[in-house]
């Protein structure tokens, strides 16, 4: 039905940036909030940044300021600019996305696969 695609993840040494992008494709009707989200080794997964269609975004208090989340609508995309990346900055990225399939279905959440960051010297 609907899938996301991450890519942009790698091994970055501290202060550096990466962007991480997902894209969404299959039956798409309209996408509410695209986000990402976080997990690193032993602990829960936590939200990163969210977007609306709207353009209102929302940050965790840890990265505000130094990562910068964007959409293209247009290409059912959305974007994490991550700037001045720390070692507690680690972890395996989620993109997620409230998807529309259909004008007569409700939303549902969706996933992707994961893109591992590493921030280490």
């Amino acid at each position: 039905q609907v899938q996301l695609v991450e890519s942009g993840g790698g091994l970055v040494q501290p202060g550096g940036s990466l962007r991480l992008s997902c894209v969404a494709s299959g039956r798409i009707f309209r996408i509410d909030a695209m986000g990402w989200y976080r997990q690193a080794p032993g602990k829960q997964r936590e939200l990163v940044a969210t977007a609306t269609s709207g353009g209102s975004v929302r940050y965790e208090s840890s990265v505000e300021g130094r990562f910068f989340i964007a959409r293209d609508n247009a290409k059912n995309t959305v974007y994490l600019q991550m700037n001045s990346l720390e070692p507690e900055d680690t972890a395996v990225y989620y993109c997620n996305a409230d998807v529309r399939p259909t004008s007569w279905t409700v939303s549902g959440t969706y996933w992707g696969q994961g893109t591992q960051v590493t921030v280490s010297s």
